[in-house]
C-alpha cells in the first residue's frame, strides 16, 4: 500500500477507535491518524506474534482499529498515572 494510502486507513481507524472509545481523547486529525497508523503497526506485530499474520502481511482495517484502541488505553493509562 502507499504511504498516502496508508495514512487515509490510519485516520479511519483512528477515527473509528476514538468513537469506540468512552472519553475525551484529545488531538485533531493529525493525532488521530497517527493514532490509526501506530495501531496498525501493534495489530501487525502481535497478529505476526501469533501467527495470524505471515511475515509480509499487515493488518486490515478492523485489526488496524483493535490496535488503536489498544494504544488508545494504553496512553490513557499511563496519562492517569502521571496526574
Amino acid at each position: 500500500m502507499s504511504f498516502i494510502g496508508t495514512l487515509i486507513i490510519g485516520l479511519i481507524a483512528g477515527a473509528i477507535a476514538k468513537l469506540l472509545l468512552p472519553g475525551r481523547q484529545g488531538g485533531g486529525i493529525i493525532v488521530t491518524m497517527l493514532l490509526g497508523v501506530v495501531g496498525a503497526f501493534v495489530a501487525t506485530f502481535i497478529g505476526q506474534a501469533l501467527g495470524w499474520y505471515g511475515p509480509n502481511d499487515g493488518a486490515g482495517l478492523i485489526g488496524s482499529v483493535v490496535g488503536a484502541i489498544i494504544v488508545l488505553l494504553v496512553w490513557g493509562a499511563l496519562s492517569r498515572r502521571r496526574a
